[in-house]
Parts: C-alpha cells; sequence; structure tokens
C-alpha cells in the first residue's frame, strides 16, 4: 500500500496537482512517524488506521471551516480528503450496517443501553475500517432504545 501511495504521489507531483500530492506526503510522514514510535514496519492494518486519522481531521476541519466562512479552505479540505478516501476499505451501506448491528445485538444478547459497550466491541473488532465508530453507535443506540 505505501509503494502505491508513493507511486499515487509521484503521479500527482508530475499532474502539479499540489493538493493531492501534499495530503499525501503528509500521511507518509505520518506513517514514517508512526513507524519510529513503535519501532518497526506497520502491516496494512495500522497504514490504513494512520490514513482513517488523517481523514478524520480532515472532515472535522472542513466542518470548522464551514462555520467560519471560509470556502477557500473547505474546498482545498475536500480534496484532500477525496484524494485519502481512495485508500480505505470500502465503508458499510446504512442498510448493511443496520443489518450489522441487529445482527451482533443478536450474538451478544444485547438487550439495553447496558450492553451497548458490548455490542460496539465486538462490531469494531470484526470491521475496523469497513465502519465509522460514530455512525455505528448511533445505529447501536437506535436497536438498543427501540
Amino acid at each position: 500500500m505505501l509503494s502505491r501511495i508513493r507511486q499515487d504521489m509521484q503521479a500527482a507531483m508530475k499532474a502539479k496537482d499540489l493538493v493531492a500530492a501534499n495530503a499525501l506526503r503528509m500521511v507518509l510522514s505520518a506513517v514514517s512517524y508512526a513507524e519510529v514510535a513503535k519501532k518497526g514496519k506497520l502491516d496494512e492494518g495500522e497504514v490504513i488506521g494512520v490514513i482513517q486519522k488523517a481523514v478524520k481531521t480532515r472532515k472535522e476541519s472542513i466542518e470548522e471551516f464551514k462555520k467560519g466562512g471560509r470556502q477557500d479552505l473547505v474546498d482545498k479540505e475536500t480534496k484532500e480528503l477525496a484524494a485519502l478516501e481512495r485508500y480505505l476499505p470500502q465503508q458499510l451501506s446504512a442498510a448493511d450496517m443496520e443489518a450489522l448491528v441487529a445482527k451482533v445485538i443478536a450474538e451478544v444478547g444485547a438487550t439495553s443501553m447496558k450492553d451497548m459497550s458490548k455490542v460496539m466491541k465486538e462490531i469494531m473488532a470484526k470491521h475496523k475500517g469497513q465502519v465509522d465508530g460514530k455512525v455505528v453507535q448511533q445505529f447501536v443506540v437506535a436497536k438498543l432504545k427501540a
């Protein structure tokens, strides 16, 4: 995956797409930093985690820039976000997410909000990278309150 990111960064630089090139450069830097902190190479799951963190940061920045009325920065962050999301696994659709939550609630035997942590733990362990924790939480709360 890292070699693909490096190749795409070079292609973006050649195409003079500085926004995408900078976003990919930042991810490579974050991966290098994480490798130094870990004192070893990252596996693909850990690299995806670094990319997810960068995507989350971009989404939060977009919201803040919208509140501040900075459309130029919203556009820049949106382009960076699009460049990074290509490297993430396909996210589950709302229908798939709802079915998954219902299935895990049945498996765990969750009956009340007290069991929410068990359900969340199970879903996040099996589907890390395919689901957003906040979205899963919303579905779990809706199912357990029903």
